[in-house]
C-alpha cells in the first residue's frame, strides 16, 4: 500500500525540481540574451569598421589661395604592448615594463609630443597631428608565456586601457587644431594563434578597441577635432601634402637578426610593396612600420619604435638595444620636405619609473 505522505513528498520534489530547473533556465536563457545583444554590438563595431570610408579632417584639405608655410606632425603610435611584463633581471637591467610603467611612458610621450616642437622650434604653423597606429597596441595571447605572465586577460586590459587612451586622445586634441589617428592591426592582438591572412582586421583585439574608442570620442563630443580611421585591412594609404604614406605593422617582413640588422628585411619589404602599391594605382612614397622595436628612419621607410622597449626575446637573440631606452618616432612635415626636422621621443626614465 502506498503511502499518502511519502507520495506527498515525492510530489513535493518534484515541484522543486521544477521550479529549480525553470529558474536555472530562465537564468541561462537571460544570459545568453545579454551576451546576444553584445555580440551584436560587436558585430556593428565590426560592419562600421568594414564599411566606414577613410576620412580626411578638413585642416587635412587643400587650401584655396596658393600655398601658405604650414607644417604637419607626425608621432608614430607602435608596439606598446600594454600589459606585457618585463623582468629587468632577465634583461641584463637594461628595461622593465609592466602596467604601471607603461602609463608613466605614455603620460611622457604625450607630453613630449607638445612640448619637443614648441621647444626647438616655437614659430612652427603646425596645422595638426596625425598618428599613424601601426599595431600591436596590446600584447595579447598568442604565447603561452604571454597568458603567465602578462597583467590582465585581453579583455581585461581593453577594459582597463579604455578610459585612459580616451583621455589622452581628448587631451592632445586641446593642444592641436586637430588629430587624426589612422590604425592598422598588428600580429599580436589577433585572436588566433595561427597568424591568418584573412579577415586579419576582424581578428584583431586592437581593430576593435580603436572602433570603440572612436565611436566613444564621437558620443562623448568632449572634442570635435579627432579623426580616427580603423582599417579594414592589413595596411592603409594615408595622403599628406600630396605623398602617399604607407601604413602597416611590418610583420611580414622576416629577419633582422644578422650582422646588417633590420635593414636587409626592410629593404626588400619595401620594394616588393612599392611594386605592389605602383600595380594598384597609389604609388608609395613612405612606408611607416612597427614591429621590429627599432626607431629606424631611412629613404622611403620610417620605423616607429617600442613604448615596451628591449624584452627578454631580444635578450635571447643578443639583439643590440637602443641606447636612448624606449622610444617612438616623431617628425615634422611640409609641403615642401617630407620631413623638416626629425626627433624622437624617448620615454624610458629608469629614476621615474623606480627599477
Amino acid at each position: 500500500m502506498i503511502d499518502p505522505n511519502e507520495l506527498l513528498k515525492h510530489e513535493e520534489e518534484i515541484k522543486q525540481e521544477v521550479a529549480r530547473q525553470t529558474r536555472f533556465l530562465r537564468d541561462e536563457n537571460t544570459r545568453l540574451s545579454e551576451e546576444a545583444v553584445e555580440l551584436r554590438r560587436m558585430a556593428t563595431f565590426y560592419d562600421s569598421l568594414r564599411n566606414a570610408p577613410l576620412k580626411v579632417p578638413t585642416w587635412r584639405k587643400p587650401k584655396a589661395g596658393g600655398k601658405s608655410h604650414v607644417h604637419t606632425q607626425m608621432v608614430s603610435l607602435t608596439d606598446w604592448h600594454l600589459d606585457e611584463v618585463v623582468d629587468p633581471q632577465e634583461v641584463l637591467e637594461i628595461n622593465a615594463y609592466n602596467r604601471k610603467i607603461a602609463g608613466q611612458r605614455i603620460d611622457l610621450w604625450s607630453e613630449k609630443i607638445v612640448s619637443l616642437p614648441q621647444k626647438w622650434m616655437p614659430n612652427l604653423n603646425v596645422e595638426g597631428l596625425i598618428i599613424p597606429a601601426t599595431g600591436d597596441l596590446f600584447t595579447g595571447e598568442i604565447h603561452d608565456e604571454l597568458t603567465v605572465t602578462n597583467e590582465d586577460t585581453v579583455l581585461g586590459s581593453l577594459l582597463y586601457w579604455m578610459e585612459p587612451i580616451i583621455s589622452l586622445i581628448e587631451g592632445l586634441a586641446m593642444e592641436y587644431r586637430g588629430i587624426e589617428i589612422d590604425c592598422v592591426p598588428g600580429n599580436h592582438t589577433r585572436n588566433t594563434k595561427q597568424f591568418d591572412h584573412k579577415q586579419r582586421a576582424k581578428k584583431s583585439y586592437e581593430q576593435f578597441f580603436w572602433s570603440v574608442v572612436r565611436d566613444r570620442i564621437a558620443d562623448r563630443k568632449v572634442v570635435q577635432n579627432v579623426t580616427i580611421n580603423v582599417s579594414p585591412g592589413s595596411s592603409m594609404n594615408i595622403e599628406v601634402y600630396g605623398r602617399n604614406y604607407v601604413l602597416d605593422h611590418g610583420y611580414e617582413f622576416r629577419g633582422g637578426t644578422g650582422i646588417s640588422g633590420a635593414f636587409a628585411p626592410l629593404s626588400l619589404g619595401s620594394h616588393r610593396k612599392s611594386l605592389k602599391q605602383t600595380v594598384a594605382g597609389m604609388p608609395m612614397h613612405t612606408m611607416i612600420i612597427g614591429h621590429m622595436h627599432q626607431i629606424i628612419n631611412i629613404p622611403g621607410v620610417i620605423m616607429g619604435g617600442a613604448l615596451k622597449g628591449y624584452d627578454e626575446y631580444a635578450s635571447d637573440l643578443n639583439l643590440r638595444p637602443d641606447e636612448n631606452g624606449a622610444g617612438q618616432a616623431m617628425w615634422i612635415t611640409s609641403p615642401e620636405r617630407a620631413q623638416v626636422m626629425w626627433m624622437p621621443i624617448y620615454v624610458q626614465d629608469r629614476a621615474a619609473e623606480g627599477w
